[in-house]
């Protein structure tokens, strides 16, 4: 049985200028010491899916109107506030984007790391200070028995990331949700995170969710990948299968356009137009308005995963009926 298993996960916004369907029938699984890579574009849905399996989409606007998210046999999207405490913060954990805004400025960084230990692992004081201390250490902050007494402001943007990775890890969680973890960290730092994340899933058989724009990342730390775009998954495969047999063209346009694979001296290449209004109906593939390979069958239909090879899932219905080769 998986860790975790979400089934047609849908989360809208009502706003005055309409309902933006954010998240579209989404559906993947996790087992215990796995790690899913979820990429694609701003606004693709990415990080709304990851919050509303946390239930931490403001309501209003926010709505999760349908599916189910089985952790451990517990359905995170309608458990009991009490049941939910229970489980976030301590067996599931997020880091989240944005440090500042996700620290409290007006506490020192040690109650804030703390707080998971003394409500979940029931240490006293002395104890979880010492644990805080040492997962800063982990994180690489320096001298980290006198930072801990500092306030977010006092760190730099880097400094305050590695402290949200530090308060998310500190209870060592079944299931760890990064989101864009290590943007604001040089590549140095990122690597010692990674590793650090590497050790925990090794040890205690954490599973991670990644979100993440940088594909050189998600190609070197991922077991599968599953590629969002318009708030749906277009497609869905091991690493190896997703970089090396694309099997949607919002995947290859994705791959075309990371600058490293780029001939030297040749322009760099860009998708071209704008992602969807999600405001608005979107009839057939969402995708279709901005791909090379799209023909009429694309823009008409209700496009989903679909298996086309063992393990690998597309949404493209080129690639479904005609076996496109991308």
């Amino acid at each position: 049985m998986p860790l975790l298993e979400v089934t047609n996960l849908q989360t809208s916004f009502h706003t005055r200028n309409g309902i933006v369907r954010a998240v579209r029938d989404v559906s993947f699984s996790l087992e215990k010491g796995e790690t899913l890579g979820i990429v694609g574009e701003s606004g693709s849905g990415k990080s709304v899916t990851c919050y509303s399996l946390m239930r931490l989409i403001p309501q209003p606007p926010g709505r999760i109107e349908g599916g189910r998210a089985l952790f451990d046999g517990v359905d995170l999207l309608s458990c009991s506030k009490e049941q939910l405490r229970s489980i976030r913060g301590k067996r599931v954990s997020m880091i989240f984007q944005d440090p500042m805004t996700s620290l409290n400025p007006y506490l020192r960084i040690e109650e804030q790391l703390i707080e998971p230990l003394l409500l979940h692992d029931n240490l006293d004081r002395a104890e979880a200070v010492k644990r805080a201390i040492k997962a800063l250490e982990d994180v690489g902050v320096p001298s980290a028995a006198q930072r801990i007494r500092s306030y977010p402001h006092e760190f730099s943007g880097g400094m305050r990331q590695r402290v949200m990775i530090a308060m998310a890890l500190v209870t060592k969680p079944e299931l760890l949700i990064a989101d864009e973890p290590t943007t604001a960290l040089d590549v140095t730092v990122q690597a010692q995170i990674l590793e650090l994340i590497k050790k925990l899933q090794h040890d205690l058989g954490t599973a991670v969710i990644w979100i993440s724009h940088d594909l050189g990342v998600v190609a070197g730390f991922c077991q599968r990948v599953m590629v969002m775009y318009a708030g749906r998954a277009v497609e869905s495969a091991s690493t190896e299968a997703i970089f090396k047999r694309p099997k949607h063209p919002y995947n290859r346009a994705l791959q075309k356009s990371i600058p490293a694979l780029q001939p030297k001296g040749a322009e760099l290449y860009t998708i071209p137009g704008m992602p969807p209004d999600m405001s608005k109906p979107i009839s057939g593939c969402a995708f279709a308005p901005r791909c090379e390979f799209a023909q009429d069958a694309c823009r008409s239909g209700d496009m989903r995963l679909e298996t086309v090879e063992p393990g690998h899932a597309s949404a493209c219905v080129r690639v479904q009926r005609e076996g496109l080769k991308l």
